[in-house]
Parts: structure tokens; sequence; C-alpha cells
């Protein structure tokens, strides 16, 4: 259930990381959701390992966890794509 959770999570969490990080990205909609899913287990990996935070199942923490994976892989991805 766990990679389940994520990519669900991810493709939630991608549209609110575009949402707070507003802009244009190279590649639309499409690498915003793979960004997404990919912060989001980002974000599940550095919360388990770093702070904690168990990572299990649909709740508030494991939500924001992803979010703030998804939020910090998009600055990362603008940052090596800026031109």
């Amino acid at each position: 259930m766990g990679i389940l959770s994520w990519i669900i999570f991810g493709l939630i969490a991608g549209a609110i990381a575009k949402a707070l990080h507003p802009g244009n990205d190279p590649g639309g909609w499409i690498v915003t959701i793979i960004i997404g899913i990919l912060g989001s287990m980002l974000g599940g990996w550095i919360g388990s390992m770093i702070f904690g935070v168990d990572v299990s199942g649909f709740n508030l923490s494991s939500f924001l966890v992803a979010i703030g994976g998804s939020v910090l892989l998009l600055a990362i991805y603008r940052m090596v794509t800026k031109k």
C-alpha cells in the first residue's frame, strides 16, 4: 500500500506544489504530475529518515510530507532547467 499511496499522493501533491510554486515549467502538466509523484516519494523518504514521520496510509502528516517533497523537487527541477 505504501507505493500506491505515494503515487496517489503524488498526483495531488504535484497539483498543490504547482499552485504553491506557480510559473512556467518546461514539459507542462505531465512533467508536473511526474514531479509530484517523485517528490512525494522523496518527501516520504526524507520524512521517514530524518524526521521519523510514519508514512503509512492516508493521513495528514503523510500528505504534508508528500507536498513538501513535491515543492522541493519542483524547485530543484526549475533550477536545473533554467536557461
